[in-house]
């Protein structure tokens, strides 16, 4: 499951977290945006361990800007409240995959 971050959950579903958080940010104007979310969805049936996130960039345009996000889709892995890795652009489930790998190495 995808759980929509706001502004409003962003500290107890992102910062407060366990597990690790991979955050997809988006628009809905966005065509690779649109063709990148069921590619997440997929990942995120495959990886239970990893809290998935989508954030609206047009309506979350602060936490956007607290990421530094200039490009949608941008894919961020956080653990333990710390950004891990970004992606930015569309990416195959291999990549999503590894990008989630990268949690586990992080401890």
């Amino acid at each position: 499951m995808i759980k929509e971050i706001t502004k409003q959950n962003f500290d107890q579903e992102v910062m407060q977290s366990e597990r690790p958080v991979l955050l997809d940010f988006f628009a809905q104007w966005c065509v690779p945006c649109r063709m990148l979310s069921p590619i997440v969805e997929q990942a995120a049936a495959q990886r239970e361990d990893i809290l998935f996130g989508k954030v609206d960039v047009t309506d979350e345009m602060e936490l956007a800007e607290q990421f530094g996000i200039f490009s949608v889709p941008t894919l961020v892995l956080m653990h333990h409240g710390q950004v891990v890795e970004k992606k930015v652009g569309l990416q195959p489930k291999e990549s999503i995959l590894a990008l989630a790998d990268a949690a586990g190495r992080e401890g």
